[in-house]
């Protein structure tokens, strides 16, 4: 963990969006595949690469569809699968992930988080932004409260992104800093942040950040982690 005031962390495709990531400031990397799905398990040998490379913590993504439910048409695709992608990972060394599904009615699946939370035996994990697609975000969070591992919900605070769901994020640092039940996790914003999100949400109390397009040249996936662009985001977070 960084002993930075604010975690800033960075999503990371290759060994050399790591390196960038880590050279500008990033305390904590997300590994993915895929962003035109959102983000995808990347395969073993990328996160093998990825550890080799850095040794920052990695939070690595379990996901096997676009959308967020476990199953998708394909059956290579289910919870069966999403169980041997975390075991296969778990083997190279991954120590922490990021999941997270709903229903068909936007409740959280919480067979499969079960299932994976028994694979991973004590890992530590963030519940991505399904919570932004739930059909009720506080009566997830209950539910959720108690699953071992869980310390972190990564939240736009709306599907739209930051910018709509700011005021819901404020909100539940509120909530978080009042000690309500449900809200005990870290809140990390990310999905569409900007640098001009920054100060409030540094002033509500919120002490951990995630980007991804926003530190690469144009904001492109198809760009590298710019570390510029990075040590700008740094100081902005530090400021």
């Amino acid at each position: 963990m960084s002993e930075r005031a604010v975690l800033l962390e960075v999503i990371a495709l290759d060994a050399a969006d790591a390196v960038a990531a880590r050279n500008g400031g990033a305390d904590r990397l997300e590994i993915v595949a895929d962003m035109a799905a959102d983000g995808l398990s990347p395969s073993r040998e990328t996160f093998a690469r990825i550890r080799a490379a850095v040794d920052l913590p990695l939070r690595v993504m379990l996901r096997r569809t676009d959308g967020f439910a476990a199953d998708g048409p394909d059956p290579r695709h289910g919870a069966d699968a999403l169980v041997r992608v975390a075991r296969g990972l778990r083997a190279e060394g991954a120590e922490e992930f990021v999941f997270g599904f709903l229903d068909a009615d936007g409740t959280p699946d919480l067979v499969t988080a079960e299932r994976l939370i028994a694979e991973l035996d004590g890992c530590r994990w963030t519940f991505h932004r399904a919570i932004d697609h739930a059909a009720d975000r506080a009566a997830l969070r209950r539910s959720l409260a108690d699953l071992p591992g869980l310390d972190t919900y990564l939240t736009a605070g709306s599907p739209a992104g930051v910018g709509t769901g700011l005021p819901t994020l404020l909100a539940e640092a509120a909530a978080g800093a009042r000690g309500e039940p449900g809200y005990g996790q870290r809140l990390m914003v990310g999905g569409g942040l900007r640098l001009g999100h920054v100060a409030a949400l540094r002033a509500a109390g919120v002490d951990a950040l995630h980007v991804g397009g926003a530190v690469r040249v144009g904001g492109g996936w198809e760009a590298g982690v710019d570390a510029g662009a990075m040590r700008e985001w740094r100081a902005a977070v530090d400021a």
